[in-house]
This record gives structure tokens, C-alpha cells and sequence, in this order.
């Protein structure tokens, strides 16, 4: 037996392949990126595999290229693996037809996830590695955390001796990221499993000059059928290799496994046929229900590809009359999903033949798709539905049904019994209620290792996120007891329930999972005696009907005081072992103590100290609440979104931010994906504690804090005093700050319940009070007593006129402020360095842009349900905005600019056929008109707006086809954004020839320096000696210098800003790109919670790293050859201060100097040589006389002698 331990799906895997492969190449998606950031830290560390080295771990530009770099291995010899999901899988076809078709053995191990449809998703299901079908690769399905581990290694086994290459997966989420007791294999176990002479065998198929062949032929049609027709042996062959290497691996680990695995009653009647977790929930239904008496079974599927119909016939008892193939997959326009045709097909081929008397009725159904999640009540549900039929004893089963959803469209779904419920009464089971970044997720995977490695329990743990950057509720189910925990789905039960943000009361039905007699912990700013009267009323009769325990800490102050900031988990965690009394006091704490240790060791004694001290202080204020009889507010749960709200809206987001998306009937989905636009207006999330407030008299209006602000909460106009008529007493204001406006007044508004409280705006106020050095125009404070008068102030500043863009100087930051934000309140981070760039680009251009955004941060954050942050403008205009894929986003933008170009040259010849009849002096004014400047533009908006209402008069073909397009005629601003993981790597070769196409388009690179939507793995823009994720020992190379790669074209806008170090700049950059008549490319450098900062010194990081000389500011206009000038600018003086100064204030460049010392500072001396020869190279380039510049053409040219 091998050692017990707690550990999530991706990790089990990963400690396998790590251990029997010599070369990984890897690429970052969600959710398999742990595995390859475990390799690759691994590696770092010098751990080695079970030959005795250390593998190599290469970080690839994208799937494609890590697929390639396997197959270039594999053939190479070398025992080799990857790991990937989704849309990478996809990318990784090509490479697999070849792997399986040269007969390769290796193993890819998937995290299945959706694939992108109409929208994107980042959960798990099977519609991934159902593509793979084709292939030739042998699939292998693991059901949960233990069986992933051993079906690793079974799979490596079995690949070496069919050499038909293995795609192992496993669900996405529910199994990658659960975390579960299980027994590891240790290496010896490993070495008897994996046999040295297949290795050696594989290593002789490789290429070699020293006995030389041919590999990779062109065939023809004399013999290419032939050779496809030639492996069928192999796969003939490899269920039974497949089946011997899991009896191997039986009498290695006592753990058996079968191809068909079938769990019930022998003589059963109905069962389910199904893979994946699922699996695993249907078979512990089976039992429950077979304990009851009923003739019911489930088979679990294995080994997939090939699907061996003997051994599939075998385990299916010959009593079943009907059955149920239950699907995480949906293939429109097909007769069934994949196993369902499999099963069928089967069954027909094992009746033809005799093996079977009698052909079952077989029915197929489809369910957890995007890790919607499965129960035993709707296993059952299938079950029953076999049971059905009508008064003449036909059978009146569904086929095709759904489980989980309300299909009102289709009429699909089946009913589930929300009652049923198969969890054992000696199981614990919590639930906790978090906020993204606080620390809630992190703190319970420790106690559930704590609980499973310390207590000697089995123990589960489940963390369910949605795709909001930090800041969005998380919610962890946790169970444990003294049995295997074999529940993949969320508990609906449970006797524990903290919520660790007061916020979400007033939101959410947070006590609708919580059992009677159970515990409610709640993170409270009330204190002891005013939290229950806080309480809104449902909430407190909930506590009284359900006869809860009530438990209130005010954890967010104990953190502040001891230095935490927001992070509250260490002081619930200790709060939650004091009042369940899973473990003794004393030995739970020493148990936190540990797990802090481990945890933030590497972020520096000072952190270590703070949560110590966390813990020490939590028992002092943690306190019980005595529950009244009856319930005492009268106030309850405001209504969720305003009546006012549109109805989509109403019916459908507001479902959603309470959490009831699960509820939302198919019939009121966008069938093709397009939702409104503006939603996150009403999603007031509420998750700052403490937010601006302005000081009228010390204010200089100078626009910076609104310019930074990333959540575009902070809003400023001018208008004329008599509009303040009946204006809230609160409503503050102040005389305008600018010549030529007598009667005007100036105020700030500031929308505390989208705030998150980051205090960028505080750090960029530059206004301080002479009286009080601490004080500022802008400070925080504790937003509770705010929020009433504010909403009744925000009420009133939006009735107030938006102010007129002919009228506002927007050349400079101060002028900004005035402009509408159309990107508003989303989902990103606290502190966000992305979002005011795109604030930016929205107030400027938004009203005409249309955005093709590359997936990541700013796609999710971006477009990510329930709400949506881009937004119309008081006219009804604003962004189009739309995401195809990561790796297509410079070509998706390109197409925007064929297709409006296109369009345009037919508006201007159908305008021009037309003039005559819409008035030759409009159409003349029109096709003349130049849109270089807003007024030209704004003028032009009139005279098309005058086009449409003549032509809405007019009938005939061309009047229509101009009516189509008629909207071209005004310049159409085409912006292509993206991260730098798309830019400098996945997306590179696209974004190059977009660039080199000429065409008008402008590309924002928001520059965070790593891959932050999959957790900060290192892209080709980390730099020199940073740790990041796949650079566990530091980026050994410096970051490419993309900036210098465009403007080797000579005809492509360049520029490189950072908001933090000079807004000017980046407003200058932003105008100059969108008017020049060619590509242009904006590189933004954005800070991020990957670099391990305190958010709220964000610009002033972006500060420092310009003045370092690491981030140099620049501009390269082409339009200025036309003037003889030099284009390129350095917009930034020479460094002023050592990169050390700059770098060692992020934890992402002073961890290495705790963990490796020597190396840290042998890297930051190459790293300041790299900043200074960079900088000199861009000042002689700067330095270069404009005269040497030939207009119109990008090359240096001699002077003459």
C-alpha cells in the first residue's frame, strides 16, 4: 500500500508523468495548467524521474508548438508527454494524427473542458477529447482524483507495449482541481509497472544518422489506403494490453480496474452507461437504489478508444432490457452523442452475432456539459425515465433528454426530485462563502489536508469559481469522514456554512444550503451586538426556523490590524477548527501554524509573523450571538436590480447575480451568444470596505484619479449652477477650474458599490492639504455609512447633462474626465493595470470602435457573464465588441477592417449611384468629408443621420443595399486587444502579418508580463530573471522587444506606455495611433497581482520601471518622415535609478533571491546590462538625424557625399 495523502486530480496526474517521461513540453490553459506548472517547478528543484534525471520542461509558444515539440521528441526517442485541454487539444489535432498514425507511444493527459461555441467556457465537459476520436489515439477516461493517478501510469504502461499513443482524461474541474484522500504509488511501484526493455524498444524506433530511415512520407493512391489499413493490428491488439496492464497493476497496488466496469444488481433490468465523474455519482446512486431493492445497474466506460465490444458485452449483465448512455458532450445535427452510437452499435453487432438473445431499448441523454453539476437525484431521474410506460405497456422512455437545465425550448429535460439525497450521515460537510483573492479557497485546501493527513479522515474538497478576476464570490464545499468520499457534486446539505463577506447576505441565499441544528459563521463589521439586527430578515428567520448556531468575528478588522490588508482566511480558518471541534484547539492551531509556513515561506518572515499573529488573535473576537424568537429588521433583501432595469435584464441577469443561474430556462438564452451590452451597470457588487470620498476645497480637478481608476467608478462633469436645483444635500460640487466659465461648477462622483477599493486614485491625487500632510483631495473611507447618500447622489449626477465632446479639450488628462467611460464596473481585478487602458480607448474612440478582443483577462473580465462592462453612451452608441479564440485574434481584427472596408466601398458607390436621388449636396458633403478630428467626425454623424432619414422615405434594391452598410460611411475605429501571452506568443505569427498587411488597424497590448488569466505562467514579455510560472527558477532570457520587431516595417505606429509613469504620453499615443492611416501597435505596461505588489502602488511601480530604464517610454510615427523628422521619440530620460530599485519591490524578482541567492543575484546583474544596453540602443536611434529619413520609405539611407 502506498502512502496516503491529499492532493487535487492535476497533481495526482502530474506525479505520475513527471516521474516516467524525460521531456514535457508545455502551454498554459485552464484547468490542466497545474500539471505543467508542477513539472516545470519541479524540475527547477532537480526532482528526478524514476531513471534517475531530472526531465526537461520546455514552455512552447502555443499547443501547437508544445504538440510539436512532443512529436519532434517522440521521434527523437525520448519518453515524452504533455498536457493540455480544450481549444489546446484542437490545436494539438495535426500533431496527433501524425503521433498515431507513425505508431508513437506516449500518453496526453486532459483536464476535459468545453470547447468555445457561441461562447467560451472554461469548465469541464467532453467535447474536447470527443474530437480526438478520429485520431488514432487510444482515449482512457478516469472517474476521480484516485483513479487519475493509476490510470496514468496504467495508460504509460500500455502505450509502450501497443505503441498506439493514449489520451488519458479526466473531468476538467471536478476532478483537476477536487481534492481527495488517496494513496499514491510510490517509485518502486512505478519501475514494476513500467517495463525498461519497452522504453528501450521505443528508444531504438527513434530517428538516428547511425542507422538512417525514412519517416514522413508524401503516398499516393496506390498505396496510402494500404498503409492506414496496416495498424489496424495494433489497436485490435490493445484492450487486452490495456486490460493486462491494469491486472498488473492490481497485483502491484491491490486496486483493480476493468476496460467496462459495471456496479448493481446481476439480474438488473435498467442502467446507465457513462464515463467521467459521472460515473462515479451514478454507481454510488446504483447502490443506494440497489440496497432499496431495485433491478438497477451503472457501467462505467474506461477505455473508450478502441472500444472493444467483447469486453464491453461481458460486463453488461444479459438481464438489461433497457438503458440509458448518459453524455458530457452535445454534436448538433447528429443521431447521438458518441457513446450512445458506440453503444448502439454494440449491442446490434453483439445481437447479430449471438451473443446477445435481445436487442435493449437504448436511450441517450445528455448532461453536465460546462460542469453543470450531476446528483444522484438526476441519476435517478435516467433511471426512472427507463421505467416508463404507457397504458399499453409500450415503452414511453425520452431519448435524446437533458439533466440538469430547464429545456422549455426543446422540451428535453427530465424532472428531478430535489429531494433525493444518497450522502451517509457520518460525512461532515461545509460550506463556505468567499470573495475572490481573500484568501477563502486557499485556507480550505489546508484544512482539508490537515483534516485528511492529521486527523486521519478521508476528506473532499471542491472550489467553485466563476471566470470574474479576483473579487468574485468563490464558494468551497468541504467534506469529511471516515470513509472514502465519493460524491463529485456539490453539497446541498450542510451542517457548517460560513460566509466570509457580509455583502453577500443581501445578495444571495446563502443559508438555502445550510442543514437544521447546523453552524453559521459570519464575517461581520457589526461586532457582537448589532450584527444579528444588520441582518436582513429572511436571514434572521432562516437562522430561527433552521435553529442555527450563530457565530460573528469581525475578521476584516482583526486582518487590517495585524497587517493582512483584505485577507481574511487565516483568521476563518482558525475560527472554523475552534468552533466544529474537528480537531482539539491546540492541535489545530499548531496545524494552521504549519500550513502558513508552507504556504507564505517564500514571501518573507514579515508575512509568516502576520498571519501568526492572525491566528493568535482570533479566538479573542470571535463570539456566539444569541438568536432571538422572532426576526427583528423589517427591512429584507433589496430588490436585486433596480425596476427600471430592462427586461432581459430582469429575467435573465438578475437570476444569475443571485445565483440562480442554474435555474435560467433554455428559451431565455440568445440562441447565437449575443447579449446586451451595459449589463454590469446593475450588478453593484459591494465588495470594497472602504472607498473615496473628495474634499471639495483641496481638489485641483486635474482628472489623474479618474484617468487610473480600472473599474471607471470615479466620474467628473461640469455643468451650470442652476442645475444643482434640487440636488441631495449631500451633493457636493465646486466652482469649475477653468477660464471662460463663470457660472459653472465642477463635481466628482464617485460610484461607491462598483468600487473595489484599491486606492490607485488616492496614490495618483496629486492635491495634498498644507494643513494635514496625510490628507489628500481624494481619501478612503469606510464606505457602510456612505452608500444611501451616494446612490441618492449618483441618481442625481446622472440626470445632469453629459457634457458635450465638441466642448472638452481631450488632448490632455484633464479634458478626459469630461468624456463618458464605455467600458465600466467590471470584473477585473482590484488595482487592475489593464482596464483603464481599455477606459481609455472607450472614451476616446468608443462610440464608433469595434473590438476584437484575444482570450484572456480582458475577454473575461470583458465578456464574461452575468454582466458585461462594455457600454452605450447617453446617444446609444458604444463599443462592438466580440472574441473568436486566443491564438486567431490579430486575424479576427484584420477581418473586422476587410469586411468595413469592403463595406464602406460599397456604401460610397451605391452613395454615389444614389445622389441624384438623396440630394447630390449630402451625397457630395459625405464622400468629401474628411474624419481625421472629433468635430469632423461628429459632423459627418450628422449628415449620415440625415442619409438614413432620407433613404427610409425611398424605396427600391439600391436604397435597401445602401441602407445596409450606410452606417461605413462613418470612419470605423478597428482595435485588435489582447495580453501579452497572445501577442509575443500564441498569437505572434498573426499578429506579425496584420501588422505587415498595411491595413488600418490598431493593436493594444496590455502588457501584464506573464499569462494572467491562467494564473501568471512566463510568456516571451517576462522578464530577465523573474519567477513566474513554467520560470520557477527565473526567466533565464531577456523579454522580447516586440516594440523594436514592428518598427523594423518602417510603416507601422509603435509605442511603448505606461500610464503610471507619464498619462500625457498615453493619451498622446492612443490619439496619434487611431489617426494614422496604417497599423499601428500600442505596448501598455500593466501591473498585476501575478507580480506580487500591493495593487494600490501600481502606477507607482509603472513609474518606477520607466525611471529604471527597464520600461522606456517611446513613440515611432511614420507620419513624421513626411516633416523630414526622425520617427522615432524616446519619451523618457535616461535611468535615474538602478533596476534593483524598481524590481525588488515585486515579490516575482525578490522571491528568487530567498530561494536561490546566488543565482538572484547573477540574474539582476544581467538584468540591469540588458536595461542599459536597451536604453542606449534606443537613444541612438532616437539621436539619428531626421534628414536620413526618406519620406514614405522605412530604411536609413546614406547622405550623400
Amino acid at each position: 500500500m502506498g502512502a496516503r495523502t491529499t492532493m487535487d486530480g492535476n497533481t495526482a496526474v502530474a506525479h505520475i508523468a513527471y516521474r516516467i517521461n524525460e521531456v514535457c513540453a508545455i502551454y498554459p490553459i485552464t484547468p490542466s495548467s497545474t500539471m505543467a506548472e508542477l513539472a516545470d517547478q519541479w524540475a527547477a528543484e532537480g526532482r528526478k524521474n524514476i531513471w534517475g534525471a531530472v526531465p526537461v520542461v520546455q514552455e512552447m509558444q502555443s499547443e501547437g508548438g508544445a504538440a510539436g515539440a512532443v512529436h519532434g521528441a517522440l521521434q527523437s526517442g525520448a519518453m515524452t508527454t504533455t498536457f493540455t485541454a480544450s481549444q489546446g487539444l484542437l490545436l494539438m489535432l495535426p500533431n496527433m494524427l501524425k503521433i498515431a498514425g507513425e505508431l508513437t507511444s506516449t500518453v496526453f493527459h486532459v483536464a476535459a473542458r468545453s470547447l468555445a461555441t457561441s461562447a467560451l467556457s472554461i469548465f469541464g465537459d467532453h467535447s474536447d477529447v470527443m474530437t480526438v476520436r478520429t485520431t488514432g489515439f487510444a482515449l482512457i477516461s478516469s472517474a476521480n482524483v484516485q483513479e487519475a493517478h493509476d490510470t496514468a501510469l496504467m495508460a504509460e504502461a500500455a502505450t509502450l507495449e501497443a505503441r498506439v499513443p493514449f489520451l488519458h482524461f479526466f473531468d476538467g474541474f471536478r476532478t483537476s482541481h477536487e481534492l481527495n484522500t488517496l494513496e499514491l504509488v510510490g517509485d518502486d511501484d512505478i519501475r514494476a509497472m513500467i517495463s525498461n526493455d519497452l522504453v528501450r524498444a521505443h528508444r531504438a524506433r527513434a530517428l538516428n544518422p547511425e542507422n538512417p530511415f525514412i519517416r514522413g512520407t508524401s503516398q499516393n493512391p496506390d498505396t496510402y489506403f494500404q498503409a492506414r489499413e496496416a495498424v489496424s493490428p495494433f489497436y485490435a491488439r490493445t484492450p487486452k494490453i490495456v486490460e493486462d496492464a491494469m491486472a498488473r497493476f492490481a497485483a502491484v497496488t491491490g486496486r483493480r480496474y476493468g476496460l467496462f466496469e459495471y456496479e448493481g444488481a446481476p439480474d438488473a433490468e435498467r442502467v446507465l452507461i457513462l464515463m467521467g465523474s459521472g460515473a462515479e455519482t451514478a454507481r454510488e446512486t446504483v447502490k443506494a437504489l440497489v440496497a432499496r431493492g431495485e433491478k438497477v445497474g451503472a457501467l462505467q466506460v474506461r477505455l473508450y478508444r478502441p472500444f472493444s465490444a467483447e469486453h464491453f458485452l461481458a460486463a453488461l449483465p444479459p438481464s438489461v432490457g433497457a438503458i440509458a448512455v448518459l453524455e458530457q458532450t452535445k454534436e448538433p445535427g447528429a443521431t447521438g452523442e458518441p457513446l450512445y452510437l458506440d453503444v448502439i452499435a454494440t449491442l446490434a453487432q453483439g445481437v447479430g452475432d449471438g451473443q446477445r438473445s435481445s436487442m435493449p431499448r437504448v436511450i441517450g441523454g445528455r448532461y453536465g456539459i460546462s460542469s453543470k453539476d450531476f446528483t444522484p437525484a438526476m441519476a435517478k431521474a435516467a433511471l426512472d425515465e427507463l421505467a416508463k410506460h404507457d397504458a399499453g405497456g409500450r415503452f414511453a422512455g425520452r431519448n435524446s433528454f437533458t439533466l440538469g437545465i430547464d429545456d422549455d425550448l426543446s422540451h428535453s429535460s427530465l424532472a428531478v426530485d430535489p429531494g433525493f439525497s444518497i450522502e451517509p450521515d457520518n460525512t461532515t460537510r461545509a460550506v463556505f462563502y468567499g470573495l475572490g483573492a481573500d484568501g477563502t479557497v486557499g485556507a480550505n485546501k489546508n484544512s482539508v489536508k490537515i483534516i485528511a493527513e492529521d486527523a486521519g479522515r478521508y476528506a473532499q474538497g471542491y472550489f467553485v469559481y466563476d471566470s470574474h478576476k479576483s473579487g468574485a464570490q468563490t464558494v468551497s464545499h468541504l467534506r469529511f469522514g471516515p470513509n472514502p468520499i465519493k460524491a463529485p457534486y456539490l453539497i446541498a446539505s450542510a451542517s457548517f456554512v460560513a460566509c466570509h463577506q457580509f455583502s453577500f447576505l443581501e445578495r444571495q441565499d446563502v443559508l438555502r444550503v445550510a442543514a437544521p441544528g447546523g453552524v453559521f459563521l459570519l464575517n461581520s463589521p457589526y461586532g457582537q451586538n448589532n450584527s444579528w439586527d444588520a441582518l436582513p430578515r429572511s436571514v434572521q428567520q432562516q437562522i430561527i426556523d433552521k435553529r442555527l448556531r450563530f457565530f460573528v468575528i469581525d475578521a476584516s478588522k482583526v486582518a487590517r490590524e495585524v497587517g493582512l490588508g483584505a485577507r481574511t482566511n487565516t483568521i476563518l480558518q482558525t475560527c472554523f477548527f475552534a468552533i466544529s471541534g474537528v480537531l482539539p484547539r491546540e492541535t489545530a492551531i499548531k496545524h494552521i501554524k504549519e500550513s502558513i509556513r508552507h504556504s507564505y515561506g517564500s514571501k518573507g518572515e514579515a508575512v509568516v509573523a502576520k498571519n501568526f499573529a492572525a491566528v493568535d488573535e482570533t479566538l479573542e473576537r470571535l463570539f456566539e450571538v444569541t438568536t432571538p424568537l422572532f426576526a427583528t429588521n423589517p427591512k429584507d433583501r433589496p430588490p436585486i436590480v433596480a425596476a427600471s432595469a430592462p427586461e432581459f435584464v430582469q429575467r435573465f441577469t438578475a437570476r444569475m447575480l443571485v445565483g440562480r443561474g442554474d435555474d435560467i430556462p433554455v428559451s431565455l438564452m440568445p440562441a447565437d451568444g449575443a447579449f446586451p451590452s451595459g449589463t454590469s451597470a446593475y450588478e453593484k457588487r459591494n465588495i470594497a470596505e472602504a472607498v473615496p470620498v473628495w474634499e471639495t476645497d483641496l481638489c485641483i480637478q486635474c482628472g489623474q484619479c479618474s484617468f487610473v481608476c480600472p473599474h471607471s467608478v470615479i466620474r467628473a462633469k461640469y455643468y451650470n449652477e442652476a442645475a444643482l436645483a434640487g440636488a441631495p444635500s449631500s451633493f457636493k460640487s465646486a466652482p469649475i477650474n477653468a477660464r471662460g466659465y463663470p457660472e459653472a461648477r465642477f463635481t466628482l462622483q464617485f460610484y461607491v458599490e462598483d468600487c473595489t477599493g484599491c486606492g490607485l486614485c488616492i496614490e495618483a491625487c496629486p492635491a495634498i492639504s498644507p494643513r494635514e500632510p496625510g490628507v489628500k483631495a481624494i481619501n478612503l473611507a469606510t464606505k457602510e455609512p456612505l452608500v444611501a447618500t451616494e446612490r441618492a447622489n449618483i441618481a442625481f449626477f446622472e440626470k445632469l447633462p453629459v457634457n458635450d465632446r465638441a466642448r472638452v479639450d481631450f488632448a490632455n488628462v484633464r479634458g478626459v474626465q469630461f468624456l463618458e467611460p464605455l467600458f465600466e464596473f467590471s470584473g477585473a481585478c482590484g488595482g487592475c493595470g489593464e482596464t483603464p487602458y481599455l477606459k481609455l480607448l472607450s472614451q476616446l474612440f468608443g462610440d464608433r470602435a469595434q473590438i476584437a478582443n484575444a482570450t484572456g483577462c480582458s475577454s473575461i473580465y470583458g465578456g464574461n457573464l452575468p454582466v458585461t462592462p462594455w457600454t452605450k453612451n447617453h446617444e446609444g452608441r458604444g463599443p462592438a465588441w466580440s472574441n473568436s479564440l486566443f491564438e486567431d485574434n490579430a486575424e479576427f481584427g484584420l477581418g473586422f477592417r476587410l469586411a468595413a472596408d469592403k463595406h464602406l466601398e460599397i456604401a460610397r458607390t451605391l452613395l454615389t449611384e444614389l445622389a441624384q436621388t438623396v440630394g447630390e449636396d449630402l451625397a457630395a458633403d459625405i464622400l468629401s468629408a474628411p474624419q481625421i478630428h472629433e468635430y469632423e467626425i461628429r459632423a459627418q454623424r450628422i449628415r449620415v443621420a440625415e442619409l438614413k432619414t432620407r433613404l427610409l422615405k425611398l424605396e427600391g434594391e439600391a436604397t435597401q443595399d445602401l441602407l445596409s452598410v450606410v452606417d461605413h460611411l462613418v470612419r470605423r475605429s478597428i482595435w485588435i486587444v489582447g495580453g501579452d501571452g497572445w501577442a509575443y506568443d500564441i498569437g505572434y505569427g498573426g499578429l506579425d502579418h496584420v501588422l505587415a498587411s498595411g491595413r488600418n488597424v490598431n493593436v493594444l497590448v496590455l502588457d501584464t508580463e506573464v499569462y494572467s488569466n491562467t494564473g501568471g505562467q512566463a510568456s516571451k514579455a517576462t522578464p530577465l530573471g523573474a519567477v513566474a510560472k513554467f520560470a520557477a527558477a527565473g526567466k533565464r532570457v531577456a523579454r522580447k522587444d516586440l516594440a523594436l520587431q514592428a518598427i523594423a516595417y518602417g510603416n507601422v505606429y509603435v509605442a511603448q506606455v505606461a500610464m503610471g509613469a507619464n498619462p500625457q504620453q498615453t493619451l498622446d499615443a492612443f490619439r496619434e495611433a487611431e489617426a494614422y492611416d496604417g497599423p499601428s501597435l500600442i505596448l501598455a505596461y500593466s501591473q498585476c497581482i501575478a507580480h506580487g505588489i500591493d495593487m494600490r502602488f501600481g502606477m507607482k511601480q509603472q513609474d518606477l520601471a520607466v525611471a529604471s530604464g527597464y520600461w522606456p517610454l517611446l513613440r515611432f510615427n511614420p507620419a513624421m518622415r513626411t516633416a523630414g523628422k526622425n520617427p522615432f521619440q524616446l519619451d523618457s530620460p535616461r535611468p535615474t535609478i538602478a533596476f534593483k530599485d524598481y524590481a525588488y519591490n515585486e515579490i516575482r524578482y525578490s522571491s528568487l533571491a530567498r530561494t536561490l541567492p546566488d543565482e538572484a543575484a547573477a540574474l539582476l546583474l544581467d538584468a540591469q546590462a540588458a536595461v542599459i544596453d536597451k536604453y542606449q540602443q534606443y537613444e541612438d536611434i532616437a539621436a539619428r538625424d531626421g534628414s536620413r529619413f526618406v519620406p514614405g520609405v522605412g530604411v536609413v539611407v546614406k547622405p550623400a557625399s
